[in-house]
């Protein structure tokens, strides 16, 4: 996907999104982009992580 592909895709994405979540949206990417680059590679790869075995993470905090 395009830079400018997924720049319209965050916009659609933003644009559903409930006011309450726009806010920490904001927060965590300031966060992202005053973070140093390794910073931002291990946060992606960490949601990366607790999204695809959320399920797992579940069933641990049991």
């Amino acid at each position: 996907m395009s830079t400018k592909e997924l720049k319209e895709e965050i916009n659609k994405v933003l644009n559903d999104a409930p006011d309450e979540l726009l806010e920490s949206v904001l927060d965590y990417l300031k966060g992202l982009l005053s973070g140093s680059k390794s910073n931002a590679i291990i946060s992606n790869n960490l949601n990366r992580i607790i999204r695809e075995d959320k399920e797992l993470l579940e069933r641990l905090a049991k």
